[in-house]
């Protein structure tokens, strides 16, 4: 009896100090962020070429990373393109094919799938369009933040917010988590407003940008909402660096679309599929996995969820509509001839009543892209456009 109690002792003693077998694969487990910036366009960061210094805390991440030339959007509005990016499904898949609609209920994502996995997930948005109530996002969280402290058109609109308001709850909650959970990985979602419309004047970026002018043109107005969002992102960039070892840092950015700024005679975005609101800026960092590098092949927002997801060693789901970039990271020739489809529908859906005539009647027009070779179908009628995106 004497030699069974000291056995078990013994062996209580030994489980008490065994670490178990995944914690140090736990405790090596990234953490991944994704900002998202609303209505960018690529070709107005200087990362890109842009001859005003617009962005340079959004340069030093992507140039530290891999970063797409040649990124698209799924959709050119708000609601559709980051449920798609979410979900890693089409709008017509999801559901939420304008904004003002719900995704379905119980569809997987991304945020769900690390969450099964032992990650904490928290979103922070301030656009209206995100709302839980109007995208259904809220599910796909186990913290849904909706930033909802001002009105940028001029009082007349919903209720959105500032950069600096998304950027201080974002690092607050982080704060918070990494104070009492350091053992817990987190993805945090973070989801901007500007540059959109109505592009604001951010005077003291002005000088910078070589705007000398009280009242700016719109498209100078444009500039300095993308360098203020940009200062913001070099805020929260910071303070996560700061608590976070850089190799324990999974960052992907993207755009969710672009905005015409005049060309085809529109400004805006949403009702057409022309390149400057279906570019987007878009790229991966994490340092010691990512080597710095610019790829030229065809990227969607869409191949979010399965290249974090290879990256990180874990069965991709068959449904995932996108691409993994983690083997052209490791050294695989990239998919330089991958066809691409796009969706434009109809803008804002206020009220659920008409939700499911919206569904039926919204869709505008759908595109095809593959190598340089563009096609657009109207739908409503029947026209059909082709680009030389290359001439």
């Amino acid at each position: 009896a004497d030699h069974l109690q000291t056995v078990l002792i013994a062996a209580a003693v030994l489980a008490s100090c065994t670490v178990p077998a995944n914690a140090a694969a736990q405790d090596d487990r990234p953490y991944v962020v994704l900002i998202t910036i609303d209505t960018l366009r690529t070709d107005r960061m200087s990362c890109y070429g842009y001859e005003r210094p617009t962005s340079p805390n959004i340069d030093r991440l992507l140039d530290h990373g891999l970063k797409f030339t040649r990124a698209r959007t799924v959709e050119p509005l708000t609601n559709p393109a980051l449920c798609s990016m979410i979900t890693g499904v089409s709008p017509h898949v999801h559901a939420a094919s304008r904004n003002g609609l719900r995704m379905r209920e119980g569809l997987d994502s991304l945020p769900k799938i690390l969450a099964r996995a032992g990650w904490r997930t928290a979103a922070f948005v301030g656009n209206w369009t995100l709302k839980d109530n109007v995208s259904r996002l809220g599910e796909h969280f186990d913290h849904y933040g909706e930033v909802f402290t001002r009105r940028r058109w001029f009082g007349l609109i919903n209720s959105e917010a500032t950069a600096e308001d998304v950027t201080d709850e974002a690092i607050n909650w982080a704060d918070d988590w990494l104070a009492h959970h350091q053992e817990q990985p987190f993805l945090l979602w973070v989801h901007y407003v500007e540059p959109h419309a109505p592009y604001r004047f951010h005077d003291e970026f002005a000088g910078r940008l070589g705007i000398t002018e009280s009242d700016p043109p719109r498209s100078d107005r444009y500039d300095t909402e993308i360098a203020a969002v940009d200062y913001e992102v070099g805020r929260l960039l910071e303070r996560l660096g700061a608590e976070i070892p850089a190799e324990r840092l999974l960052v992907f950015f993207a755009a969710d679309h672009g905005e015409s700024l005049g060309e085809h005679s529109f400004w805006g975005h949403g009702r057409y599929l022309y390149e400057p609101s279906l570019a987007i800026p878009m790229g991966f960092a994490w340092q010691g996995r990512i080597a710095p590098r610019s790829e030229n092949a065809p990227a969607l927002i869409m191949d979010l969820a399965p290249t974090v997801l290879d990256l990180l060693g874990m069965e991709i789901p068959e449904q995932l509509e996108g691409f993994s970039w983690a083997g052209v990271i490791d050294g695989a020739a990239a998919p330089m001839d991958r066809a691409i489809c796009y969706q434009a529908h109809k803008g804002a859906v206020h009220g659920t009543h008409e939700s499911e005539l919206a569904r039926s009647k919204g869709l505008l027009s759908v595109g095809l892209v593959r190598n340089e070779r563009k096609e657009i179908l109207r739908v409503k009628n029947n026209r059909h456009l082709l680009f030389d995106l290359v001439e």
